[in-house]
């Protein structure tokens, strides 16, 4: 019986949902290929629904506004924007990043709520811009937190790109935020590594990246049946 326990206490601690933990969005594969100059709207990508290109990812309850875009960025061998990572950080988070192209804004919304801290890495060539946190949904209720964004850009070699590299930023708050304003001038920043529990953007040590959780949640079944199947042994050894 304590073993049983032992076994259901870990698998919902290994199911938690990933807003127990820090969770990074890296924009990876929402374009439906790579490399693409086309742009894909990101839609329901990460709310359990696709992209205008009909990919999804995985579910955490976020989605983004009608203008909010995924860009393909540059590697050394592949061109398709004048955007790049340069090579630097996260390997996994070298092809997308979020834009927009029309309004001075791009909404994204948290339905669920996450806390503490909220991260990203940018890139800007020469206009400022700014990340706005609120409390209620598609930037109403109370602000919780606000960065100001200086134009960044500066040199990679070898990538082909004028808006590279991205540098991290974030910022720590109290309550609970529920929509994040990513604002600026239209087609001039591009946003990358969207980060929520933590002031420092990517998954991190003990973090989720894409898509661990549904791995995490099978594991964590795995462990509930293989207990269920030891204490049904036992019985009918008990019984026979």
């Amino acid at each position: 019986m304590k073993r049983f326990a032992l076994a259901i206490g870990l698998a919902m601690a290994v199911s938690a949902p990933a807003s127990a933990a820090v969770v990074s969005l890296n924009f990876e594969g929402i374009n439906a290929t790579y490399p693409t100059t086309s742009y894909a709207s990101i839609q329901e990508f990460y709310n359990g629904g696709t992209s205008s290109a009909g990919t999804s990812g995985t579910n955490y309850g976020i989605s983004f506004g009608g203008n909010a875009l995924a860009i393909c960025l540059n590697s050394l061998t592949e061109s398709c924007s004048n955007t790049s990572r340069g090579g630097l950080g996260d390997p996994n988070s070298q092809q997308g990043g979020l834009f927009f192209l029309t309004g001075n804004e791009t909404f994204m919304n948290v339905a669920a709520g996450f806390e503490t801290g909220f991260s990203f890495n940018y890139v800007s060539l020469a206009s400022s811009g700014s990340v706005t946190v609120y409390d209620g949904l598609n930037g109403t209720g109370n602000l919780l937190a606000t960065l100001n964004l200086s134009p960044n850009a500066g040199s990679c070699p070898g990538y082909a790109a004028a808006f590279c590299p991205f540098s991290p930023t974030g910022i720590l708050f109290d309550g609970i935020a529920r929509s994040v304003s990513f604002g600026g001038v239209a087609n001039q920043i591009v946003f990358d590594d969207i980060t929520f529990g933590s002031d420092v953007p990517g998954p991190g040590p003990g973090g989720v990246p894409e898509p661990a959780t549904w791995a995490m949640m099978i594991l964590g079944f795995g462990l509930v049946g293989f207990a269920a199947r030891r204490r049904r042994t036992g019985v009918e050894s008990l019984a026979a």
